[in-house]
């Protein structure tokens, strides 16, 4: 584990909201750009869980779990990217939640 961020106080997602799970593969000039931590910030401050990390492929990989409107802002963050990336595509997929998400953090390349 390379760095992990506290979801901010008031950020929680609600224990009425249900929450569900997403997997993200981004493909474009997203390493070495900042991306891992520009997608941190934007899910610590919508109150996600979950990890980013570089693949070896070229692409990012992002596991996220939250309120499906909040999925969905981070989806949209994810085309955006950071100024210095390109983003040629964003996958995304239902994922089985994992049971040990408390926070998101950033993960080592896989």
């Amino acid at each position: 584990m390379e760095n992990e961020a506290t979801v901010p106080a008031g950020r929680e997602a609600s224990m009425t909201e249900t929450n569900e799970t997403r997997r993200y593969l981004v493909t474009g000039r997203v390493q070495g750009v900042g991306f891992r931590w520009f997608v941190e910030h934007a899910a610590v401050q919508l109150g996600l869980a979950g990890w980013v990390r570089n693949r070896a492929d070229g692409r990012v990989e992002v596991l996220a779990s939250g309120p499906r409107q909040k999925l969905h802002d981070l989806y949209v963050e994810l085309k955006k990217g950071p100024r210095a990336s390109r983003v040629d595509n964003v996958e995304v997929e239902d994922a089985a939640p994992e049971t040990n998400l408390k926070s998101f953090r950033i993960e080592g390349t896989w």
